[in-house]
């Protein structure tokens, strides 16, 4: 059997195969396109074209397609056979420059927000060269970026690669201004997504119309056992779902992704697979590569990868922690604390930085996190809350304090903390305890934005975390650029800073109620659902942010607002309309039957002994006639709701459809759950016309 090392990489079109397949000169052109952004030789994408051609052939290969992230939040792609007629009936295999820089997809077909009319079909997508192609399912993947015929971004790539030029032009500038960054010519964002699922027996799937529709349980009372017990975390991983691990690990490696740790997560079933961290760009495109593996390898296995951020209510629902860090071109990186005085004083500037984002743009970063799903979890005690706050530990919170209050730290020098003139004292990178309700936690050298949903792709959350810092990083460069003394101005910076956007430091538990009332004091944001934090991505300050550095226009800002707004009233509504299915079809039907069953009992019972009182027969013919009046009733209210909902979406804007959605939609639905689940724990099995919580949690043994 092939070992790890043999088989990692080997469907990927990487450094190792070019230079190999290309000519020197070819291979060093593309490499200063790859690692310094130079445009690329026409010339060059032939030779290129040609070598991953044969490289793809050899594999097994017979197609190729550009593979792009448009606005639906998954991957699309269009096949194109290598083939080409010549005479006598012949055909033979090509792939030309042109057909490798770019393509034309019908964007009409994708979700635009109002930038493309139905008729104005003309898209493209172009070569993202950073990112290596690979071979997936005998197709050629060329990873692409997709724009409309008038320029406008229809992808979740283009910004993201917008906005890691800007941090790293920013970052540069500040960097500069400290010695030993001579050679420092770029710095890059780099990522380590965290993957939560669940994994369900595709048997027990299939009979949940719930879970097929929408990808979680609409209706379902508590199983007996659930976490309570503590168990399932970091427990013994089942045989079945070992080799499935083993299974998705393999397909990961070959595709050179970095595949670093597994094990079970809280929850019954739920499980969690972790990458070592890369390049931001090349995360994004590893991490949809990996939701889209994770299904395929789990139906193989006969069962179903839930990626929904709360398929079971009641149990912890599943996030996506995205460990984001800075590192330069010459390998440092920014965020490890050091132990000199000179690289302490820049860590603290771009700490600073990172402080003052977050605070100035909190609802740009709920805004990132923010979908239909992920509303579920947030603030839901498994999950951090809606309010947005950095976690720094005690030892990073007292020397911050030390600098702002002028006063010596704890056990080391007893000197004021004088940024770059007096020694600052050396720490270690883990310190003090991680804080798992945190949304944004430093965790020694980077930080771990923790809000982020399952099913999302993490491209929005970097792209305006990258964009915030490299705003902040650059008025930081203005202000200190051809200072006359550098170490006084660059300790007023920090200082000015720390006392101005303190109030997003919070160290204490984020699910205490208190925290509620605390942030409210500080000022802080409490957006606690999408409708509520969608508005304010067209904040003229977030406009401007994203204008500033070309990431987004106010166009391409507008349409992000209506796509997401859209989607999040569509997510409901089918839920909806799922929900009223099956009441409708399922369980109303359900409970008549189970009535009448009873009814038939207490009957033969008095028929037989006319002194019997069937008082248990009674007593339950009650509680599910009651219950059923009241499910059917809900059900009507529901389904007036939802009518009520594509009117307004008819004549209102899409905010204000998506608030009615959140607003009474939704509310409908949880009330018609709550009868419904009520009655599921009375009703014999025999009669319940779906798996219970019970069968699907624990349907993998």
């Amino acid at each position: 059997m092939e070992t790890v090392t043999e088989i990692f990489g080997e469907n990927v079109f990487n450094e190792t195969v070019m230079k190999s397949r290309l000519p020197k000169e070819t291979y060093r052109q593309l490499m200063k396109t790859i690692e310094g952004g130079e445009k690329l030789d026409p010339t060059v994408a032939n030779i290129v074209a040609n070598a991953m051609k044969d490289w793809a052939l050899e594999k097994g290969a017979t197609h190729f397609t550009h593979w792009f992230q448009p606005l639906t939040g998954i991957t699309a792609e269009k096949h194109d056979s290598f083939i080409n007629p010549v005479s006598g009936g012949k055909v033979i295999m090509e792939f030309s420059g042109k057909e490798l820089v770019q393509g034309e997809p019908d964007a009409s077909s994708f979700p635009s927000g109002g930038i493309r009319a139905t008729f104005e079909a003309r898209g493209y997508t172009a070569w993202d060269p950073t990112s290596y192609a690979f071979i997936k399912d005998g197709t050629l993947c060329i990873p692409t970026a997709f724009c409309s015929y008038t320029g406008e971004a229809l992808d979740k790539k283009t910004p993201l690669l917008r906005s890691m030029q800007a941090i790293s032009k920013q970052a540069v500038r500040v960097l500069k201004l400290f010695e030993g960054n001579e050679e420092v010519t770029s710095v890059k964002t780099t990522v380590g997504p965290e993957q939560e699922y669940f994994l369900v027996d595709k048997s027990v799937y299939d009979k949940r119309e719930d879970l097929i529709y929408t990808g979680r349980t609409l209706f379902g009372a508590k199983a007996p056992k659930g976490q309570e017990l503590e168990d399932h975390y970091f427990g013994m991983i089942k045989p079945r779902v070992q080799e499935y691990m083993k299974d998705l690990n393999r397909e990961l490696w070959k595709l050179g992704i970095l595949a670093k740790t597994e094990h079970n997560e809280v929850a019954p079933a739920q499980h969690e697979l972790a990458p070592v961290f890369t390049t931001t760009n090349l995360a994004c495109d590893h991490n949809q590569l990996t939701m889209e593996m994770m299904r395929k390898v789990a139906d193989r296995h006969g069962m179903v990868c839930l990626l929904h951020e709360k398929p079971f209510a009641g149990v912890n629902g599943s996030g996506k922690h995205n460990n984001w860090s800075i590192s330069t071109n010459t390998g440092k990186n920014l965020l490890d604390p050091g132990a000199t005085p000179e690289s302490n004083a820049q860590f603290l500037l771009f700490l600073c930085a990172i402080i003052k984002a977050v605070d100035e743009y909190q609802d740009l970063l709920r805004i990132s996190v923010a979908s239909a799903g992920n509303d579920h979890r947030l603030g839901a005690n498994e999950a951090p809350p809606a309010i947005i706050s950095i976690f720094l530990g005690d030892e990073l919170s007292s020397i911050l304090e030390s600098i702002e209050k002028g006063l010596p730290y704890g056990k080391h020098e007893k000197e004021k903390m004088q940024i770059g003139v007096t020694v600052l004292p050396e720490f270690n990178k883990d310190t003090t305890d991680r804080n798992r309700t945190s949304p944004f936690a430093f965790t020694g050298n980077k930080f771990e934005f923790r809000m982020l949903g399952s099913s999302e792709s993490i491209a929005c959350a970097n792209v305006f975390l990258n964009t915030v810092v490299a705003e902040e990083l650059s008025q930081f460069a203005d202000k200190l650029e051809g200072s006359k003394d550098f170490k006084a101005d660059l300790h007023e910076l920090i200082l000015n800073t720390i006392r101005e956007h303190k109030r997003i430091i919070f160290n204490g538990n984020g699910y205490d109620e208190s925290w509620v009332k605390e942030a409210e004091k500080r000022g802080l944001y409490n957006l606690k659902s999408t409708p509520e934090a969608l508005p304010h991505i067209l904040d003229e300050k977030n406009v401007r942010v994203f204008e500033k550095f070309g990431v987004y226009s106010r166009v391409e800002l507008e349409s992000r607002y209506e796509i997401h707004n859209e989607n999040y009233s569509k997510i409901i509504n089918i839920e909806a309309e799922t929900m009223l299915e099956m009441s409708k079809k399922f369980i109303l039907p359900a409970a008549s039957k189970y009535a009448g069953k009873l009814a038939e009992t207490i009957s033969m019972k008095k028929n037989v002994c006319p002194d019997c009182e069937a008082v248990y027969e009674s007593e339950m013919l009650k509680k599910v006639s009651t219950l059923t009046s009241a499910i059917f009733e809900k059900t009507e209210k529901l389904e007036s709701e939802v009518c009520q909902a594509k009117k307004i979406s008819a004549e209102e804007d899409s905010g204000k459809t998506a608030f009615f959605y959140r607003e009474h939609v939704f509310e409908a639905m949880n009330s018609l759950r709550e009868c419904a689940d009520e009655l599921e724990v009375i009703t014999p099995k025999e009669f319940w016309p779906f798996p219970s919580y019970g069968d699907l949690l624990y349907s993998i043994r």
